[in-house]
């Protein structure tokens, strides 16, 4: 399919609540919107880069940037058959993946669309609906973390992640723990803490969690080894994976027991299938994380976790979890068995509410084929 024009929307979106983690806190989401023309259909992606650098050294600005001057000349009037063309296409940009997962997510609501298929089925999906939890940021104390998880689980959600940062961590989960005994409840680091502080983060052992997600630096895959040694409770790697071929680094070297898909982090909805697989092979479960994506990215998030290897629930909430208006018509809406429906219409089955991207956006840029 011939790549006619694409369009880049800089949005951002307000939060219905602050999220903090251990890099930063959050009061609105920026993010880049791609629209891509082709052949007379039109194809929507989600770039999960944020304004800052904290979950990695991408930016809404960069990605702009690499979008603009870089990925869109090498498709733009180019004939792109599938997402692995797209991939084999830009090969020659390192790095850079949020930007170009943002694309191959339009490219595949293209494909879908033309196919009249959802990316569910295109994906090679097993699940018509899959189980999610909800993320809680750090909150101003124990007691109010223990209180908002209290809000969620009343809405219906059986997994719980909380966020930790060094001073924030133990004392915060034994609170949610003693609170909730049975609750399926996992900790989350983003890469806050150092070998040093294993001592610190012993107890965390005894609570019974299902994991905990990326303790250490994000190129500290031999660390985690060392690390999950010394601990009972699965580690999980989430900022570490950035590839297929990291994937299979830490499970060779025995550093996680779980590992966190997010098709942004991995460069694109392929290569996430490719950690799929392969994760599938190695017996190692896998589960599908989050970006406070808006519902684009959220309906190509389910669409992804309902591969058969995802096995534990994932940081794909309800729409109102974060916003109150999004730029998608559709809103996706908790089950009371915690899941939530993968949509069924071609492509990513969404449809895009033009006024709320219009009063959400910052910038627009429109690239078009030089003649």
């Amino acid at each position: 399919m011939k790549i006619d024009s694409i369009t880049l929307h800089h949005i951002s979106m307000p939060l219905t609540a602050p999220f903090e983690t251990s890099f930063g806190r959050e009061t609105d989401r920026q993010c880049v919107i791609i629209q891509i023309h082709s052949e007379g259909l039109i194809g929507y992606g989600e770039c999960v880069a944020t304004r800052d650098p904290g979950y990695n050294y991408e930016t809404t600005g960069t990605a702009v940037h690499i979008l603009k001057d870089f990925v869109a000349p090498l498709i733009l009037g180019k004939d792109v058959k599938d997402a692995l063309d797209f991939q084999e296409k830009i090969s020659g940009i390192r790095g850079h993946h949020l930007a170009k997962a943002g694309v191959e997510m339009a490219i595949w609501d293209l494909l879908g669309k033309r196919a009249g298929k959802s990316l569910r089925e295109l994906l090679g999906g097993a699940r018509e609906k899959v189980e999610v939890g909800v993320s809680i940021g750090i909150q101003e104390s124990a007691q109010n973390l223990v209180r908002s998880a209290t809000d969620f689980i009343k809405q219906g959600y059986a997994r719980v992640k909380i966020k930790i940062k060094p001073g924030r961590d133990v004392e915060d989960t034994v609170a949610v723990r003693r609170e909730f005994p049975n609750l399926r409840l996992q900790v989350d680091a983003n890469s806050a803490y150092s070998m040093e502080d294993v001592s610190n983060l012993k107890p965390l052992d005894k609570l019974n969690l299902l994991l905990i997600e990326q303790p250490l630096f994000e190129d500290d895959i031999w660390d985690h080894h060392k690390f999950q040694a010394q601990f009972e409770t699965p580690v999980c790697l989430d900022e570490s994976i950035l590839t297929p071929r990291h994937a299979r680094y830490a499970i060779e070297m025995k550093a996680c027991k779980i590992i966190n898909i997010k098709a942004g982090r991995l460069g694109g909805l392929s290569q996430a299938v490719m950690v799929h697989d392969l994760c599938q092979q190695q017996h190692m479960p896998v589960w599908c994380g989050g970006m406070l994506e808006t519902g684009i990215g959220r309906a190509s998030n389910l669409a992804l976790a309902s591969l058969p290897n995802f096995i534990l629930p994932g940081d794909v909430s309800a729409s109102d979890r974060y916003y109150a208006r999004d730029i998608t018509h559709e809103r996706f809406v908790l089950n009371s068995d915690s899941t939530i429906d993968v949509p069924r219409g071609a492509g990513l089955g969404v449809t895009i509410d033009e006024e709320a991207l219009k009063s959400f956006s910052l910038a627009q840029i429109s690239l078009n084929e030089i003649p």
